[in-house]
């Protein structure tokens, strides 16, 4: 996302998609602003974008883990349905436990 940057620098891309891949965290835009006020005005809102759309994005992913957990589980349940009871063994007693 910070390579197609038509406003920062190859430098400031680089450090961008380094932070990015490395460091990435779930950032509000008002704690970003804060971090980036000694930047140019442009690089803020360049910088921003990029953390809104990779913000969504992770978002997405992490939201994709637990559903196919659940979807695996939910499979697994109907396997469960089709096992057949146990057979009681022994010659017909039953126990009762107390």
């Amino acid at each position: 996302m910070a390579q197609s940057s038509t406003v920062l620098s190859k430098t400031e891309q680089q450090h961008v998609a380094k932070v990015l891949e490395h460091d990435a965290q779930v950032v509000s835009n008002t704690q970003l602003e804060n971090e980036l006020a000694s930047q140019p005005q442009k690089t803020q809102d360049e910088i921003i974008r990029i953390n809104t759309q990779a913000r969504h994005l992770a978002l997405q992913v992490a939201l994709l883990i637990p559903i196919l957990a659940g979807l695996a589980g939910l499979g697994i349940s109907f396997r469960m349905m089709r096992l057949p009871d146990p057979q009681q063994s022994g010659s017909g007693e039953q126990v009762v436990l107390g």
